[in-house]
């Protein structure tokens, strides 16, 4: 199966990699594509298809994340998620952190985002944003 290219994204000091689901015979490549882009955190919102263990051997930190596919994430998802790029782009600005979900279809497919995503992101407000100190200064800047 010819899988697209993944998609880097960046905002400010944030970098973000999306991209396919792997399966065990693909993870040899899906590696490398995280080590190319500097990733370092992979969050996957999608069942479990491929081991783990390779990337974690190779430095890499695996975040199970599965909710309903074509569905939005449950509040608690986005949370985590807030609470997981906070405390990476602290620690590491500048790093890359990788999502997948089962097959990635809203990346390349016009109209991919059904109505239930749609409606969801129309009335989603942010109970929290991230907010890193800089150093320079000395204020909160918000970042997304």
């Amino acid at each position: 199966m010819n899988r697209p290219a993944p998609v880097e994204l960046c905002h400010k000091n944030m970098r973000f990699l999306i991209t396919h689901n792997p399966t065990d015979s693909t993870l040899t490549s899906f590696i490398e594509d995280l080590k190319h882009f500097g990733a370092t955190t992979v969050v996957r919102v999608c069942d479990i298809t491929y081991d783990k263990t390779p990337l974690e051997k190779d430095g890499i930190t695996v975040v199970d994340w599965a909710f309903d596919d074509g569905a939005p994430p449950p509040t608690k998802l986005v949370d985590d998620w807030l609470n997981l790029l906070k405390k990476k782009f602290v620690e590491e600005p500048g790093c890359c952190v990788a999502v997948h979900c089962v097959a990635g279809l809203g990346r390349k497919r016009r109209g991919a985002i059904n109505s239930k995503q749609l409606t969801y992101l129309e009335k989603y407000r942010s109970k929290q944003r991230l907010r890193f100190k800089d150093s320079t200064a000395h204020k909160n800047k918000c970042c997304t």
